[in-house]
Parts: structure tokens; sequence; C-alpha cells
């Protein structure tokens, strides 16, 4: 099963260092039952796109509680057999937790398929959209629409070779 970790740029550095993401459990995000009916597609790679997308809000959730790291979104793409991930229980009509998983174990980072990452283009409307979370959470729209503009910037595509090039 392909599951996509939220990151930043220093836990990128971490899980390089460290030779695997961890530790468990860990958050991830993946195709399961509530984001494929919230996303209304069977086609796998539009499923997966969204999965990625639903990370990329957790890498920036994870850029708003750390306030040093650079302002770029960080997703890391690995295959994991279908038994190491637990999928959460359905959290209702909020969009947010669909496609949430737990990974039980660490993962080896020869695991990885890919890394996704803004490019330093997207700094300054990602910065602006963590620093909105909290208010966007609140019910805020203009905060919301402020966080929504992150989602403006396609996350790029990097093989895993590449890692110590971005960190």
């Amino acid at each position: 099963m392909r599951v996509y970790v939220p990151l930043t740029l220093p836990g990128l550095a971490e899980v390089h260092k460290a030779g695997e993401l961890g530790p468990a459990p860990l958050a991830a995000y993946a195709i399961t039952p509530a984001l494929r009916e919230w996303y209304v597609s069977d086609d796998t790679e539009e499923l997966e796109y969204a999965a990625l997308g639903r990370a990329a809000q957790g890498s920036l959730r994870l850029l708003a509680a750390d306030a040093g790291a650079p302002r770029r979104r960080v997703v890391v793409a690995v295959d994991v057999p279908d038994g190491a991930v637990t999928a959460l229980p359905d959290q209702g009509p909020d969009a947010a937790g669909f496609g949430e998983v737990r990974l039980s174990a660490p993962v080896p980072l020869r695991k990885a398929a890919s890394v996704h990452v803004d490019s330093e283009d997207a700094e300054e409307d990602v910065a602006a959209a963590a620093a909105a979370l909290d208010a966007a959470d609140g019910g805020d729209d203009d905060a919301r629409f402020t966080v929504d503009g992150a989602d403006d910037h396609e996350l790029m595509w990097f093989g895993v070779q590449e890692i110590p090039n971005l960190v």
C-alpha cells in the first residue's frame, strides 16, 4: 500500500540521518474508504493525488507547530504492507481527516518511492497559510482562503536519492 507521510525539511533531515521514518505510530495518509467516498472517484491515480494533498495539509500543520522550519511542505511517499496501516475511524463530516492512517512500525527509508517538496517560490504563501491555520480552523473564511492558497502550489517530485540535496 502506498502511504504519504507529512514532514518538514528538518524532519526530512532527521529521517535521512536515521534511515527510517518513525517512531511509530506514525501519521500518514492513504486511499481509505472515507477518502474514496469523499473524493467520489475510482481512478487510483486521482485518489493517490488526493491522499498526497491530504499529506501536504498535514505538513502544513507541522509547519504551523514549528516556527523555525523553512516554510516548505514535505511529503514522503512510501510503500508498506497493508497490515502495517491502520485506518482511523470515520471522523464525521470534517473532510480534513479523510485518508488519515497510522503506521504501526517505523518504515525504512529504502521503502520510500519519492519525496514531494514545495518550490522556493511557494514559501511566502505556505508561511501565510501556516500562520492562518488556527484562525481557519476556528471558522474564519478569510483565513481559510489563505490556507487554501498554499494548495495553489504543486509539490515538486524528487527521487529518494535526491534527499541529501534537499536537506
